[in-house]
């Protein structure tokens, strides 16, 4: 068991004030897992307006079933909350509703208690800035609410007259089933509503698949720097901040490649520890960027001291979502920030990883050749000739293949290029070479 105090500045006056709460697992493998969860709840808690006045934690076995943390463990939240005048408290996991009913009848009535799957949710809020975000976000507040419902009437049951005739459907089971039906039709509406958005962003996708574009996604941690990123490389203006999850909303940019390619660069939502399941669900289509990509640049932030324990729940969530398997190029921003020892130590571990800053634009061209090389081994090197009559198959080729060679014979335009694979059937009619060889 630990408590700390952190001292609030008057800097901090009109912020919420806070108090974390962790459990140390006895049979954890990392002892320090405990400590970066909460400092990453601390920054979360800073992205929604709020100040840590003091973190805790307690080491057992399992959360206990009915106060997450066990009733002696409750009781010294609810004197630190009424010590240090702490608006709310935030636990580190995800509490069940029964544990957060119970958790509420311990802490004096005016503090709020949450847990990260609903901090996370109002951080979505604040940052969700499309109409497809704001359903997203709405959709998952609701998944959440949902079991959480018969906690928030619990004060109306308790309230019922003795047994007997008529007592044995009360108001607050009344009012709770009323409410449940509003909730799960709120979430079909949202639903409905969120397909329909998602069908427009859909046909879009698909019109960008069918084009032949080469598609590179970016997937990260949250604040890695991937919308720096996507600034530096494509020009682009989206918006970018030291905040965990300022972007929500995939961002679609053009990068034109030294060999005169157009490549398509997307910057995607953020990833996190304990990144909560209905997120997952409720950002389906942003997350179908991922895995509709052809390449994955998995941004990561060399300079922060969690980077590993960031790059496994990247991975982890890449998996969550079935873009394991999508070819990957590793990329280490915030370069600039690293020492060179510590910097060569990453180089030696990751051999063929790319370094970077966004920041500075250093390695930025050593990404993009490393972006093209990708390009160009998802490839097949074919020859053919097109009769004159199909202008619009040579239009395609220069379009969407790269030209390694073109000349103008009396059967027709002859032609060395490297297709796509979407495209390799479009040309094999005309392929003199006999097979497609890969480049």
């Amino acid at each position: 068991m630990s408590f700390s105090d952190t001292s609030v500045s008057s800097l901090t006056e009109g912020l919420e004030r806070a108090i974390l709460v962790g459990i140390e697992y006895k049979n954890a493998l990392d002892d320090t897992s405990v400590e970066s969860s909460l400092a990453e709840l601390a920054r979360l808690a800073d992205t929604a307006g709020a100040t840590v006045v003091a973190t805790t934690t307690q080491r057992l076995d399992a959360p206990n079933p009915r106060t997450f943390v066990g009733s002696g463990k409750a009781e010294e939240i609810a004197d630190m909350c009424r010590s240090l005048a702490a608006d709310v408290v935030i636990f580190d996991e995800e509490l069940t509703p029964s544990q957060q009913s119970n958790l509420e009848k311990v802490v004096p009535k005016d503090v709020k208690v949450i847990d990260r799957t609903a901090l996370i949710l109002d951080i979505f809020a604040l940052h969700a800035t499309t109409k497809e975000g704001r359903l997203q976000v709405r959709l998952a507040q609701n998944q959440y609410l949902y079991p959480r419902l018969r906690g928030m009437w619990a004060h109306l049951a308790s309230n019922r007259m003795g047994g007997g005739v008529g007592s044995r459907f009360g108001e607050g089971e009344s009012q709770l089933e009323v409410d449940r039906r509003m909730v799960r039709k709120r979430i079909t509406s949202i639903r409905r509503e969120l397909a329909q958005v998602s069908k427009m962003r859909s046909t879009q996708r698909a019109a960008r698949y069918a084009s032949g574009i080469y598609k590179v996604a970016e997937a990260g941690y949250t604040n890695a720097g991937k919308s720096s990123l996507i600034n530096r490389l494509a020009g682009a203006e989206v918006l970018s901040y030291d905040k965990l999850f300022a972007t929500l909303d995939s961002t679609t940019r053009k990068l034109v490649l030294p060999e005169g390619r157009e490549v398509t660069l997307t910057d995607t939502v953020g990833f996190i520890q304990k990144l909560p399941t209905t997120l997952v669900e409720a950002f389906n289509s942003t997350l179908d960027e991922i895995r509709g990509a052809d390449l994955i640049l998995h941004v990561v932030d060399a300079s922060s001291p969690e980077r590993e324990r960031q790059m496994a729940a990247v991975d982890e969530t890449l998996e969550q979502i079935g873009a394991h398997e999508i070819p990957r190029i590793l990329v280490f921003n915030k370069c600039d920030l690293v020492d060179g020892s510590e910097r060569i130590a990453l180089a030696a571990r990751y051999p063929d990883a790319v370094f970077v800053s966004a920041q500075t634009g250093e390695g930025s061209e050593d990404l993009i050749h490393a972006i093209e090389r990708a390009a160009t081994a998802s490839e097949s090197m074919m020859e053919v000739v097109v009769p004159y009559s199909r202008g619009d198959v040579t239009s395609l080729a220069h379009a969407k293949c790269t030209v390694i060679a073109e000349a103008y014979e009396e059967r027709g335009t002859v032609m060395t290029l490297r297709v796509p694979q979407n495209l390799v059937k479009t040309f094999s009619e005309f392929r003199t070479d006999g097979t497609s060889v890969s480049a």
